[in-house]
């Protein structure tokens, strides 16, 4: 099967976009069921690239029914390393204004238990540190190359991942600020758990697109008005992708390739052969030294 290094899972705009060649699309199976769509792969930059749409083309998948494992699996069956995560989100905050960009380094979780939030389980034991949400060194790559191209970029924030499909009330908005949060969505998680329990580096590109609804002299957030705001901040993000991929193609310095090295607490003779069988691509390299 044909690899990629770096992968982007988001809107299926983003690799509509010049210098990208040597196009195929897969269609991995996993052992979590279908990724959200097949998935492009190409060259741009001299990177092999994967890309995935989020929602399934044409929009098809709530946030609570992403197949996020299937997604993440079938990314590392690539042979990804640097996953990268375009998400649209609304803004907690005045001085992040829609069609701002904001690179977040933290989440908070109001997901409700119906998104599969973890590779483990059934039989097997694993507590991967989550401290620091998003991988710190692909964080500053990213922000070395926007910061080049962006006058609106916003290098911090709490983002509170919410259960969806409906938007936040009045109430709900103005506890999240009250908790200190910049940012909120609806996709956020389970991604980010996931990816680090497959030892990828993984940062995620917030597109502000409204104000939630807890400013007052704005209009109450609207689809219209999410995907008019996206729409533009896909062209401008598609600017500094090939840029970007260079960046996160270089050697790693980081420690999400080793995240669950030691934490594993199964003991090797309990670890059922089906899961063996399930995460072998992730941690085969761990098994015989238990």
């Amino acid at each position: 099967m044909a690899e990629a290094k770096v992968g982007i899972i988001g809107g299926s705009g983003l690799y509509e976009m010049e210098g990208l060649g040597d196009i195929e699309e897969m269609s991995p199976d996993t052992p979590f069921g279908r990724p959200s769509d097949s998935i492009l792969l190409g060259t741009l930059a001299g990177v092999r690239v994967a890309f995935l749409p989020r929602h399934g083309r044409g929009h098809p998948i709530s946030p609570s029914e992403l197949p996020s494992r299937a997604n993440i699996w079938a990314m590392k069956r690539l042979g990804v390393t640097h996953l990268l995560s375009v998400s649209a989100v609304g803004s907690l905050r005045e001085e992040l204004a829609p069609r701002d960009v904001a690179i977040p380094d933290q989440i908070l979780d109001r997901t409700k238990g119906v998104r599969p939030p973890s590779f483990f389980g059934q039989g097997l034991v694993v507590h991967v540190a989550f401290s620091e949400p998003y991988c710190p060194a692909m964080r500053k790559s990213i922000i070395r190359v926007v910061e080049k191209h962006s006058s609106s970029l916003h290098t911090r924030g709490t983002l509170v991942c919410m259960e969806g499909p409906l938007f936040s009330t009045y109430a709900e908005s103005m506890l999240y600020r009250s908790w200190g949060a910049q940012l909120i969505g609806m996709t956020a998680l389970p991604e980010a758990k996931l990816a680090r329990e497959a030892e990828i580096c993984f940062s995620l590109i917030a597109m502000v697109t409204d104000y939630d609804c807890w400013k007052e002299s704005e209009e109450s957030v609207t689809v219209d008005m999410v995907i008019k705001v996206m729409k533009k901040n896909t062209e401008n993000i598609q600017l500094v992708i090939p840029e970007m991929i260079t960046e996160l193609s270089k050697k790693r310095s980081c420690c999400c390739g080793q995240a669950a090295e030691n934490a594993i607490i199964t003991t090797p003779d309990q670890i059922p052969e089906q899961a063996r069988r399930r995460l072998s691509l992730f941690y085969g390299k761990y098994w015989n030294k238990l």
